[in-house]
């Protein structure tokens, strides 16, 4: 499967229409028809189904879009780590992190890596820990910022010096927002709001001493600053990490810590046994400095 056809097939994907798609890729739609239809032959599927004003993915369409697009980006990640030299380092550097205050610590080992080596560049991708393991797996990424617990067994990490503390978010005019922390009780008649993370957490799950099933969860949630726009409306109270959503001076929301207090700690991992580029090794070292391991 020839890299340069997939590229092919994403344009027309991308562009629903051959016609567009050959235009962008500054040749003629005859030959791109035929490669598209040589795909499809190579692979045993029809992957597009050809409309009088567009094209569309069938279901197998859809599938090699994800795969191709994945490919590729492997592809760019393995370009630009073996183009790097040892006097000069430079490449990219390929980060997954959940939403937490914790990446102001990673940002700031980046800045300090970054005024030894100027010419390297991150890329941030920004989800929850599902989709951050995930890209992990299929090489997508070089690290991973997660919130524990997570399964360790497939990645070496660094425990970072910092933790989040778990809390609920709420409206100022709340009836909870009196109390200075919220214990478990508080919170088994409330509309609930909370992440996908979070429904799956034994931890939490052990905290509020009830099964999820026997709370009132009206919505979950994957970023939480979605989630704050349905807690402004009063929707719902969020359960969430601090310092992630602004509650200071006009703001209508505020941010009560649970007790007993519950802290998350935080790790930069990455696989077993992975090569780095050179970017990517320096980095991981300026961590170990930074953090005197």
């Amino acid at each position: 499967m020839d890299i340069r056809v997939l590229q092919y097939f994403l344009a027309v994907a991308r562009e629903e229409s051959i016609t567009k798609a050959a235009e962008t890729l500054h040749m003629t739609q005859p030959p791109l028809s035929r490669q598209l239809k040589d795909l499809e032959e190579e692979v045993g599927k029809q992957l597009l189904i050809r409309g009088s004003k567009k094209v569309t993915l069938t279901e197998d369409g859809m599938l090699l879009r994800k795969r191709a697009e994945e490919m590729i980006a492997l592809m760019e990640k393995t370009k630009s780590e073996l183009s790097s030299s040892n006097e000069n380092i430079s490449g990219e550097i390929y980060m997954g992190s959940g939403e937490t205050e914790a990446v102001s610590t990673i940002a700031k080992v980046a800045e300090n890596l970054q005024k030894e080596h100027p010419l390297i560049r991150y890329h941030i991708y920004s989800g929850d820990a599902e989709h951050i393991v995930e890209r992990l797996d299929k090489g997508l990424i070089d690290f991973g910022l997660l919130v524990e617990p997570f399964d360790n067994s497939k990645y070496d990490f660094i425990r970072l010096p910092v933790k989040d503390t778990w809390g609920v978010l709420m409206r100022k005019d709340s009836p909870l927002a009196e109390k200075e922390s919220i214990c478990a009780e508080d919170l088994w008649d409330k509309p609930l709001i909370i992440s996908h993370q979070t429904a799956i957490s034994n931890e939490m799950i052990a905290w509020l001493r009830k099964d999820v099933s026997q709370l009132n969860i009206v919505a979950t949630y994957d970023l939480l600053y979605n989630a704050s726009r349905f807690v402004k409306m009063g929707f719902g109270y969020a359960i969430a990490l601090d310092k992630l959503i602004n509650t200071s001076g006009d703001s209508n929301l505020c941010f009560r810590p649970l007790y007993p207090v519950s802290e998350a700690g935080l790790c930069i991992v990455w696989k077993k046994y992975q090569v780095f580029s050179r970017a990517a090794g320096r980095f991981i070292q300026k961590l170990k400095d930074e953090f005197a391991l």
